[in-house]
């Protein structure tokens, strides 16, 4: 029986089969990140931009499978940005760890203010989609700004 055949019931005891291309990142976002941090008359081979793909995929792959054992263990069920962190210091990418723990600190504080301001503005407003969607925009803009300052000025 395929992986597709289902059984009388019209349920199948066979798990869907899990095809490589839903392991992977999208290319597109793996050559725009790619694009950001090259020149920009930079060029990527297609090759290049499948080798990374498969590489970060795999890198996600693995500290997630150890974050959510680290989760499971302590019997809970939500992998959150903390077990992250926790696992890549635990692979030994303890390079990484700390100015990941860092940038989680300043996104959960701009979340924070992300929240605050939402409210001032629904305050001061009302409430509206077209609102809502221009201080997303806005805040969002902001974040980048401050990421790419952060970026260039952290040691």
């Amino acid at each position: 029986m395929s992986s597709k055949d289902t059984g009388a019931s019209g349920s199948s005891n066979v798990p869907p089969q899990i095809y490589e291309q839903d392991q992977l990142l999208p290319i597109a976002n793996v050559g725009r990140i790619m694009k950001k941090i090259l020149p920009a008359n930079a060029k990527i081979a297609k090759e290049g931009k499948e080798t990374m793909q498969e590489c970060v995929s795999e890198f996600i792959s693995f500290v997630t499978g150890e974050a959510s054992d680290k989760c499971r263990k302590e019997r809970r069920k939500t992998v959150n940005g903390d077990d992250i962190v926790w696992a890549i210091d635990r692979l030994g990418f303890d390079n990484y760890a700390q100015p990941l723990k860092r940038y989680l600190d300043r996104y959960r504080e701009a979340e924070g203010d992300q929240r605050a301001n939402i409210n001032i503005v629904h305050d001061r407003v009302g409430y509206n989609e077209e609102n809502e969607e221009r201080l997303h925009s806005y805040i969002n803009t902001q974040q980048d700004q401050r990421y790419n300052h952060d970026r260039n000025t952290d040691p």
